[in-house]
């Protein structure tokens, strides 16, 4: 797919590292010469500087014959001025607009054909801010996603040692929650992943993946980790547009207290939140933390744009008696480094964030995608489309499907009772050895490894008699 990407920043450089990995022919467009010429020495891309709203630009970038354009520049007006430009002069077929203002979106006419001309729109900042509400709704997990509108989850918990079922085979499960279906999909141990099979112990320590029909994700954390008290009490460090989105959300259920170290912002900011006590401080500054009794705290989310300072006062936290820390940083090197230790759980921001743009670019009908263990699993929602001639996967067994070794079929979502006035309703099936895919059956398929994705995608594509 030939594919022209605007704005260099994190989030490009993030969705360039992850599409260049996929063989598709990217152009980078930014205003910055030296940043591009480092992308470019470290990427099979090629690049052009200069205003990604310029159309002499977009047709130097190659908007004449490219398939999509993805504008995920810092400026909202640029973005939208830039799809309009690629539909009008050069018919370009796809256009993703990166938003950062709520204004947009709340006016989804000014999205369409006849006016901006954006397909399809993503804000980071609204996607990481719902990642880190359901972090806190499960507090015992790494990672939670959800599939077919909610319908279904993937979860991510820390084995510890005493969970009832560390230290037993996976075929315990059936036993020890005999009405609830449940696949554990992978398993990371010391960083590698290992292929789950019925006679597997899980070990303290371990990486486990789960997926399970949402209603019962609870019950299924309580078998691999102690569950701990609900969370009550939550301190957020910095009230930029992350921080204020998550205050907003979760304010009216919880205890929220926000640091912010700018006066004005924090004025702002104590305006614009209802339920929510707002401080102007450094969120370093260990003797505030302590007036503040950081030792009752839940959790401790540092969300500032300083990625040294999220570790540092993360880490204090933890140290000075919060429950639980969670800190944004921007380099994907320093996730692996500290997450585990002071730091619960460590955040990238654009690693979060992709999965939304990644749906629009994978082959085959792909729904959703979320990106695991900072972008070196993926987990896809897929369609079945076809017939037994077609397809390489409707009509087939579970155990008669060619899929690479690494990638599992975790579970399924069938529509049932589909008439003319009613879409059905979504009934969560764990996948089977036996169990028979059906045309329109949702899979939910998890990929240990990013590479594995491109043959998992040309597996579900149907034949060109199909059409």
């Amino acid at each position: 797919m030939k594919i022209i990407l605007l704005g260099a920043g994190q989030v490009g450089a993030s969705v360039a590292e992850n599409l260049v990995s996929e063989a598709n022919d990217i152009t980078m467009v930014d205003t910055d010469a030296d940043h591009l010429a480092t992308l470019r020495d470290r990427l099979d891309l090629r690049t052009v500087c200069g205003n990604a709203a310029s159309p002499s630009v977009l047709k130097e970038a190659g908007a004449d014959d490219a398939d999509l354009l993805i504008a995920v520049t810092q400026s909202d007006q640029t973005n939208l001025c830039a799809c309009r430009i690629a539909r009008t002069l050069f018919n370009l077929p796809t256009r993703i607009a990166r938003l950062r203002s709520s204004d947009f979106v709340d006016h989804p006419e000014l999205l369409s054909l006849d006016n901006f001309a954006v397909d399809f729109s993503i804000c980071p900042e609204q996607i990481v801010t719902d990642y880190i509400r359901r972090l806190i709704e499960f507090p015992e997990a790494l990672q939670v996603v959800d599939f077919a509108d909610g319908a279904l989850s993937l979860i991510a918990v820390r084995a510890f040692e005493g969970g009832p079922l560390v230290g037993h085979p996976i075929k315990a499960l059936r036993y020890h929650m005999p009405n609830i279906e449940v696949r554990v999909s992978a398993i990371y141990r010391d960083g590698e992943p290992i292929i789950p099979e019925g006679d597997t112990f899980i070990k303290p320590g371990d990486e486990v993946f789960c997926l399970a029909a949402s209603a019962n994700i609870r019950r299924v954390m309580r078998e691999l980790t102690h569950v701990d008290r609900p969370m009550r009490r939550i301190m957020i460090a910095g009230g930029g547009n992350i921080g204020l989105r998550l205050a907003r959300a979760i304010e009216k259920d919880y205890e929220v207290k926000v640091l912010e170290y700018d006066k004005r912002r924090a004025e702002m900011i104590a305006i614009e939140l209802n339920d929510t006590l707002v401080l102007r401080g450094d969120s370093t500054d260990e003797n505030l933390l302590e007036n503040e009794n950081i030792d009752e705290m839940d959790m401790f989310v540092a969300l500032t744009n300083d990625e040294e300072d999220n570790i540092m006062s993360a880490s204090l936290a933890k140290r000075m008696g919060a429950r639980r820390t969670l800190a944004l940083i921007n380099r994907k090197s320093y996730v692996d480094l500290v997450q585990g230790g002071h730091i619960d759980i460590a955040i990238s921001p654009a690693q979060t964030s992709i999965g939304s743009l990644l749906a629009h670019v994978r082959r085959g009908d792909v729904v959703a995608v979320h990106s695991l263990r900072r972008g070196a699993a993926e987990a896809l929602e897929i369609i079945a489309h076809g017939d037994e001639k077609n397809s390489k996967v409707v009509g087939r067994a579970i155990e008669d499907i060619r899929l690479p070794r690494g990638a599992t079929i975790g579970a399924i979502v069938r529509m049932e009772d589909v008439t003319d006035d009613s879409p059905g309703r979504p009934t969560v099936l764990m996948a089977h050895h036996d169990t028979v895919i059906k045309p329109e059956d949702h899979l939910i398929v998890f990929c240990t490894s990013k590479k594995l994705v491109r043959q998992v995608e040309k597996l579900f594509q149907v034949d060109f008699s199909f059409f």
